[in-house]
């Protein structure tokens, strides 16, 4: 664990709960393809590569089931020779594993009103590269994790550096999205992170495998919103239980499905017909270990909003987690992200240093890297209603904010006369 300067790596202690001696490791995609064939002999079906694209819903108003995207569309919406007809899967229980932020359980929480009794929830943005270094600069095993620069005093975020395989190393940058300052791209600061010597002294000299990035949940025991509704119930990181000191979600978000399957098979064995509704799993979820662990860090994050920023953050984590161990009677909001972003004439604007194709590369070299491909005429799902109306109310405020924190480079402002405020936003979607 290191709190980095622009030129030294100082040590920090370990959080007790990055202590992670007896646990298992293991590769999450072989794992979860091991466990599908388990589900598989067991009778489960299974449908990869289908999306669901719409929440279906009973005369009584309970959720009824989703049904799949339509396949094989032109750009333009009309059918193509191998136009297939999304589907309909009706169930008495439906359970939402969206992971972060996804389509249906945000059409589900303003259905039923999840975040009634709720803070807001809020994300960071994780940039990652894997790369094969030189076999004297692979460390087996090795795990680092890093705050502080590059990121400024008033933004949180961490990198981190995983030795795994046969000379292959996970490097990234985790940035979370209320940072204050519009001109910030979470994908340049990466980019600035391996520059750093803590960084450079392993990377140099080997060569970038693949890339990507994601975004993750991390408001925590304050952002839990009701998780069961009539007829289904959130799961996973769709409800949110990412730990986020301890970095780690997965063995909440299986258990997380584990009760709200126990709660289910109750629930169906007490009402022979009609919709039903996951009591059970409400209970369960506060006695769980889930409920524990999330409130027992409940301050963390958020006191990382103090005017001190990172470094009255740092100084109260230790306190909670070396002292209290969150046994205190206080417990902190979050803001919502977007709440936290300042007008771009208000704040300092980031200049980046070109990339220099060794360490550093520009987003379409990046984006070339994620095996990421698209039919040339299929329909472009980002969709945005009133695209000058969207240019209006963003571009005088934030100067272009899309464009810099999109680590694909889908989204951008060109230059355009005819328009009123001399720009105009599009979305690069593959063509």
């Amino acid at each position: 664990m290191r709190f980095l300067t622009r030129a030294a790596a100082l040590p920090l202690p370990l959080p007790p709960m990055m202590r992670n001696h007896g646990n298992y490791i293991v590769s999450l995609n072989q794992f979860t393809a091991w466990l599908g064939a388990r589900a598989e002999d067991a009778g489960v079906e299974v449908y990869p590569g289908f999306a669901a694209a719409e929440v279906l819903y009973a005369p009584d108003g309970a959720v009824r089931g989703v049904a799949t995207n339509d396949v094989g569309l032109a750009r333009d919406g009309r059918p193509k020779d191998a136009f297939e007809r999304g589907m309909e899967f009706h169930a008495r229980v439906t359970l939402f594993a969206e992971g972060c932020h996804g389509s249906l359980t945000k059409q589900v929480t303003r259905q039923f009103d999840l975040r009634r009794e709720s803070g807001p929830q809020t994300y960071g943005l994780g940039v990652k590269e894997v790369w094969e270094v030189a076999p004297d600069r692979f460390c087996r095993g090795e795990v680092v994790h890093s705050m502080g620069y590059p990121l400024p005093a008033d933004t949180y975020g961490g990198g981190w550096m995983y030795h795994f395989g046969e000379n292959l190393v996970s490097v990234g940058l985790v940035t979370a999205l209320d940072y204050p300052n519009p001109w910030l791209s979470p994908y340049q600061e990466f980019q600035k992170l391996k520059k750093h010597p803590l960084y450079r002294s392993v990377l140099e000299g080997g060569r970038v495998v693949s890339y990507g990035a994601r975004a993750l949940v991390e408001g925590g025991f304050q952002a839990i919103p009701k998780v069961a509704f009539p007829g289904g119930a959130l799961i996973g990181d769709s409800a949110g239980f990412v730990n986020v000191p301890k970095i780690k979600g997965t063995h909440n978000a299986m258990k997380s499905g584990m009760l709200a399957a126990e709660a289910a098979w109750t629930a169906l064995r007490r009402h022979d017909s009609g919709s039903v509704f996951l009591y059970d799993y409400e209970e369960g979820l506060r006695q769980s270990s889930i409920w524990k662990e999330l409130r027992a860090v409940r301050n963390v994050r958020p006191s990382f909003h103090s005017p001190l920023g990172v470094y009255g953050g740092l100084a109260y984590s230790g306190f909670e987690t070396l002292v209290s161990r969150g046994h205190v009677p206080w417990t902190f909001r979050h803001r919502a992200d977007h709440a936290a972003t300042r007008p771009a004439d208000r704040c300092r604007r980031i200049e980046y240093e070109k990339p220099d194709g060794e360490l550093t590369f520009d987003v379409l070299t990046s984006v070339s890297r994620t095996g990421t491909d698209h039919e040339e005429d299929q329909p472009v799902h980002l969709q945005v209603k009133d695209w000058d109306r969207h240019t209006a109310e963003t571009w005088p405020a934030f100067r272009g904010l899309e464009s810099r924190f999109c680590p694909a480079g889908v989204y951008e402002y060109v230059e355009d006369a005819s328009k009123p405020l001399g720009v105009r936003f599009q979305i690069n979607a593959q063509k």
